[in-house]
């Protein structure tokens, strides 16, 4: 039940969307780390990753410490708020 001038399959609409823009990062991030052999040891610290790492993880580049490192200082992204106020889009 869409509002407004808005037709009314226009909020399924936008949900798939976003469906389909989050699948496609997500598949053009698999092909990228699919497409790179798994590193022996880790870009930042050139210590040895293990064999069992390599396996799970096709691509690895860091070792277990230091993408744990990179995770912890990484800030989530926020998303697309498609359906804002008109409040929340003055501030």
């Amino acid at each position: 039940m869409a509002g407004g001038w808005a037709r009314d399959d226009a909020v399924n609409e936008q949900i798939e969307i976003s469906t389909a823009e989050a699948v496609a990062r997500a598949r053009q991030r698999a092909e990228r780390v699919g497409n790179t052999p798994s590193a022996r040891f880790c870009a930042e610290c050139d210590d040895p990753i293990p064999e069992a790492r390599r396996r799970a993880i096709p691509g690895v580049q860091l070792c277990v410490e230091c993408q744990s490192g990179r995770d912890r200082s990484r800030r989530p992204t926020g998303g697309l708020n498609r359906r804002a106020s008109k409040d929340s889009l003055l501030k």
